[in-house]
């Protein structure tokens, strides 16, 4: 029998928090699916997932591939002085 695949979107509606930096918002995972992830990472790791797990953590990945590259793409987008700028005055 074929495995199904996971769609990354399955995880959107619960795994999905906004966090605004450097005058953008960003798309981050919840703690909560940052750390199931973390799990199946560690459970991969010492090659214990099941074929379900598996796929999750596929699911996962993919998700956080997409975030990745959206948010590069949007800090890429903000001009270098509004990023200074907003550095600048984090740090102070």
């Amino acid at each position: 029998m074929t495995a199904i695949g996971i769609k990354p979107s399955t995880f959107l509606p619960q795994g999905l928090r906004l966090e605004r930096t450097h005058n953008l918002t960003l798309f981050k995972f919840t703690d909560e699916l940052g750390e199931r992830m973390q799990t199946l990472l560690d459970k991969k790791k010492d090659d214990q997932l099941t074929p379900d797990e598996t796929l999750e953590l596929e699911a996962i990945g993919e998700l956080d591939d997409i975030f990745s590259y959206i948010n590069a793409v949007m800090m890429a987008a903000l001009p270098a002085t509004t990023l200074e700028q907003t550095t600048n005055a984090q740090q102070t």
